[in-house]
């Protein structure tokens, strides 16, 4: 009789335990699936009124901020191209700048050989002046990498001189050079103007 009380009370002990361990699963699985009310997607469709007004409100708050970072990026971009342009168009405008300050000396020089000519009446003294300033002048360019086409004696080359016309010259090979009426230059080694050459041809 004692052992059956006893079966009994384990056996009701044991249930005890077991509907406590249920209870606390069910409440772990509750906390689980609480969250935060925001965090949750509710369907249009089931929100109340308010939840709508609300959903409303955050959407045209959200729409308004990202206008507003709009506009402030567009008006960045647009301070951006102004000064773009504007610092170009000075580069532009002023490139030449450390070029014509180098030329300056040059028409000091003819204005001197201009004025020494006339106070010694001499031609001498203003070709003289001239020819130094005229060497003045291309010593500036050749630093700016300025240099003369060769082209008097040199085998016609299209890639660099300008045929205006043919003499016939027996003493030289066909296609040579043999006038050259205006000099051809390079800047930095590309070509910006030809030499304007006449060429040679032997009789036909």
């Amino acid at each position: 009789m004692v052992q059956v009380d006893v079966t009994t009370a384990e056996s009701q002990e044991k249930k005890i335990e077991e509907d406590s361990q249920e209870e606390l699963n069910d409440k772990s699985s509750e906390k689980d699936t609480e969250g935060d009310p925001e965090e949750l997607e509710i369907p249009l469709e089931k929100m109340t009124k308010g939840q709508l007004l609300n959903k409303v409100k955050d959407v045209q708050e959200t729409a308004a901020q990202n206008f507003d970072l709009y506009v402030r990026s567009q008006a960045e971009i647009d301070n951006l191209k102004k000064r773009f342009q504007k610092e170009k168009t000075e580069l532009y405008k002023f490139s030449n700048e450390s070029l014509i300050k180098k030329l300056l000396s040059v028409g000091d020089n003819l204005e001197k050989a201009i004025s020494h000519s006339k106070e010694n009446n001499s031609l001498d003294v203003l070709r003289e002046g001239v020819e130094l300033t005229l060497k003045g002048l291309m010593d500036t360019l050749e630093k700016e990498g300025l240099e003369s086409v060769k082209a008097l004696g040199e085998p016609f080359d299209p890639n660099f001189h300008e045929a205006v016309s043919e003499l016939q010259d027996n003493s030289v090979k066909p296609g040579t050079v043999i006038q050259e009426l205006q000099k051809g230059y390079t800047l930095n080694e590309r070509l910006i103007r030809p030499a304007m050459v006449i060429v040679s041809k032997n009789d036909e």
